[in-house]
């Protein structure tokens, strides 16, 4: 017999849990609360891992291709291969290249286009960015010195009309003084190559040699700069620094997130506020669980009594509610993390099907960085969610419990018909 007492809480819990109840409302409630834990967890995971997605994208294609850091001086630069040599020995510079930029217009057969144009060098290019992974036609390697080439976003190529093989006008702001009066610098350029990164940079970017642009620009062997790759992203400027120490004269150091720290912080903040808005969904389903349970202490006022008189304990009959509210988070628990997770391992798939059946595009790479919707499944945001909704719900069950235990068998009783 007190062997059965000790078991109390768990048997008659999970007794409770399966039993066709004479209040169907009740049931129906407890049904509401699972199902509402399972949609809550299931859809949390989801847009966690979403914004893991835009946060990955952000680091792997946006700073992919923008410098890590820059260092500049007062007008061009002419001793760039001193530099980028000191540079590398730092211990936490993964690569350095040379760097000419200038806002030009394009002159397309299509229609006419402003774009950054971006002098590189081709042989250290790829140190410091990933746009030699990222060439869909032609090479990059045909960016030669006096060939006047130029590999394009396929964005902007297909705005403009052109592909490889074709020719294009740019014109850079810079003007010339002469006879005729004021006409800014132009020059035409054959088309070597185009690249997708999958972000706004394919509409918006021009590659050329940077001793080609230089002469456009007049600078001569000169560049504006040397791009520096680092190991940690948070402290580029530090890091840059640090390495333009050993440089003789007055360097300017820059780092990403002049360019693009708000759109990380603004991510990180959108992450932090869609995941507590939609934890709200959670805290709705575990308010359904506490009246669930009340209204079951209180239709099982008399089994409540019954068990009293022969020799429950308080803490046996809170026992018994707690089993059955955990239960209820339990289930719904697994069930959510079960369909988050399968859900977040193919939102990609799923949206990019959902644009081809509708013939719709919900990203643009015209308005927004990236053109898909991306997914990062980190399980330490499915632990978090999965824990936290666990204590939550385990908590919920706290005040019907006691509501419970301190029911009196003699009232309880006198109304049992």
């Amino acid at each position: 017999m007190r062997a059965m007492l000790n078991n109390i809480p768990l048997l008659v819990g999970l007794r409770y849990l399966r039993a066709r109840r004479r209040n169907h409302f009740i049931s129906f409630i407890s049904g509401v609360s699972m199902i509402g834990l399972t949609l809550g967890v299931m859809v949390l995971i989801i847009v966690l891992s979403v914004m893991n997605g835009f946060d990955r994208e952000l680091r792997n294609r946006i700073l992919g291709m923008i410098p890590h850091a820059t260092l500049s001086q007062q007008g061009q630069m002419s001793n760039w291969q001193e530099v980028a040599e000191i540079v590398r020995q730092h211990p936490d510079v993964l690569g350095a290249s040379p760097y000419t930029e200038s806002q030009g217009m394009l002159v397309g057969p299509l229609q006419t286009r402003g774009a950054l144009v971006s002098g590189v060098e081709p042989g250290t290019l790829a140190e410091v960015s990933i746009l030699p992974q990222h060439i869909t036609s032609g090479r990059l390697e045909d960016l030669q010195a006096g060939a006047f080439g130029m590999v394009l976003g396929d964005s902007l190529a297909r705005s403009l009309g052109v592909g490889v093989g074709d020719r294009i006008t740019i014109m850079v702001p810079e003007v010339t003084v002469n006879l005729a009066g004021i006409n800014p610098r132009f020059k035409r350029f054959e088309v070597v190559g185009t690249f997708a990164v999958g972000a706004e940079l394919d509409a918006n970017l021009a590659v050329v040699h940077m001793n080609d642009l230089g002469l456009l620009l007049r600078y001569g062997d000169a560049v504006d700069g040397v791009h520096v790759k680092v190991t940690d992203l948070f402290n580029a400027r530090r890091i840059a620094v640090d390495a333009g120490r050993e440089l003789s004269g007055r360097f300017q150091v820059s780092d990403w997130t002049r360019t693009q720290g708000n759109l990380f912080q603004a991510i990180q903040m959108e992450k932090r506020m869609v995941g507590l808005l939609l934890f709200m969904i959670i805290a709705v389903a575990v308010f359904n669980i506490v009246s669930s349970l009340v209204m079951m202490v209180t239709d099982k006022q008399g089994e409540i009594a019954i068990l009293r008189t022969l020799g429950a304990r308080r803490m046996q009959i809170m026992g018994i509610f707690v089993v059955q509210g955990t239960a209820i988070g339990l289930i719904g628990i697994a069930l959510g993390v079960l369909l988050g997770i399968i859900g977040a391992l193919n939102v990609s798939d799923i949206i990019a099907w959902i644009e081809r059946v509708l013939n719709i595009q919900f990203l643009s790479a015209d308005v927004y960085f990236i053109s898909y919707i991306p997914s990062q499944l980190l399980w330490e945001d499915v632990r978090l969610v999965a824990i936290s909704t666990f204590i939550i719900s385990v908590l919920a069950t706290l005040y019907p419990a006691w509501r419970a235990a301190r029911l009196s068998p003699a009232e309880a009783l006198r109304y049992e018909s």
